[in-house]
């Protein structure tokens, strides 16, 4: 079986970019272009340009195809500098050195020190590994192979840049989106679970259940911020950015951490505590629970129904703290979850 299993992942692979717009799609995409991009840049350097073994060309065409248009151009630039300061340091050695050994180490000690400068980016590496590949070739005596190598460089650099910027420019949208349903997923589910126990209809211990499902949206929260990341960056000089998702109702959602963490430390305080004048009354807590039942189905849908009714439920609990009953008026806890409440509220509004 599990044979079977390795020998079938490859279609099942490509049956998902068939049928579904997803990261395999995109993957696939990109992969293509890459190659498109390295055979145009050896055909430019071996039948254009006429170069001896451009090697490096296709080689840097591959690595620009980036997953955003913005970090196909960057590296451009950091890629070519890279190159040009590992040809100078090879001809320099080349030209002072009499030992190819000794001249192989020094370059590229020096290569890949002057590589970590951050300026350079991941492209730092290429300093030393030019210098290291032209001073074993033998090249770096010689200035017309040392030109070439840095011409063709530059040349598959372009080509990888232009053909990313050009050809379906990538964009993150489905990374975003599917970031926000799963985030107002766990929300939802959150804060309905919070409600029970509000409701005093789950054990105490049911207040350490939230907190690892606080851990959980926490853990959505970082993947969530990572996706508008992407999505942002994915816009910088795309030509489709006009069809690129927004990343307004996710950056929303992570907005409700906050206030979703405050409130659930709120009510496992009043959940746990021996002191009853900490946890609302019965009336009260039926209130709250039916507001974070209300917020949910607001995190997962947007209803502007819900939200209405979710500014309903805030005026009554904003009623209950200035009523002058035996039931509030001695309940710390109901004010400790009201502001969080009111602001998750007030941050749904704003979607």
């Amino acid at each position: 079986m599990a044979g079977r299993i390795r020998w079938t992942a490859p279609f099942t692979w490509l049956g998902r970019v068939v049928r579904v717009p997803g990261e395999e799609r995109r993957s696939l995409v990109q992969i293509t272009k890459a190659a498109a991009a390295a055979v145009i840049a050896w055909l430019v350097a071996t039948s254009v340009l006429k170069l001896p073994q451009p090697f490096l060309a296709p080689y840097a065409a591959v690595f620009l195809v980036q997953a955003t248009v913005y970090r196909s151009l960057r590296g451009w630039a950091q890629q070519v500098g890279a190159v040009s300061v590992g040809v100078l340091l090879a001809a320099g050695a080349g030209q002072l050195i009499p030992s190819m050994t000794v001249a192989l180490g020094l370059v590229v000690f020096a290569g890949l020190l002057i590589g970590s400068w951050r300026g350079f980016g991941d492209s730092g590496v290429w300093v030393g590994v030019t210098g290291m590949l032209l001073i074993s070739y033998g090249n770096a005596t010689e200035p017309v192979l040392l030109a070439d190598r840095l011409l063709e460089t530059a040349l598959g650099a372009a080509i990888g840049a232009v053909v990313n910027a050009v050809v379906l420019p990538p964009l993150h949208g489905q990374r975003l989106r599917e970031a926000t349903s799963r985030l107002a997923s766990a929300i939802g589910d959150l804060l309905e679970e919070t409600a029970a126990l509000v409701r005093g209809g789950e054990p105490v211990e049911a207040a350490d259940r939230l907190h690892e499902g606080m851990r959980d949206v926490r853990s959505l929260v970082s993947d969530a911020e990572d996706a508008i990341g992407w999505t942002r960056e994915s816009r910088y000089l795309n030509l489709r950015r006009g069809r690129e998702a927004r990343d307004e109702p996710l950056a929303n959602l992570i907005s409700l951490w906050s206030p979703l963490a405050q409130l659930i430390d709120a009510v496992s305080e009043a959940a746990q505590s021996e002191q009853p004048f900490r946890h609302p009354g019965e009336y009260a807590r039926g209130v709250v629970g039916e507001l974070l039942e209300t917020l949910a189905e607001v995190a997962r849908s947007g209803d502007p129904a819900k939200q209405d009714r979710c500014r309903a439920l805030v005026e009554e609990i904003d009623h209950l703290l200035v009523t002058p009953t035996d039931e509030v008026t001695t309940s710390i806890g109901l004010g400790a979850m009201a502001l969080p409440a009111r602001r998750l509220v007030q941050r749904l509004e704003a979607d």
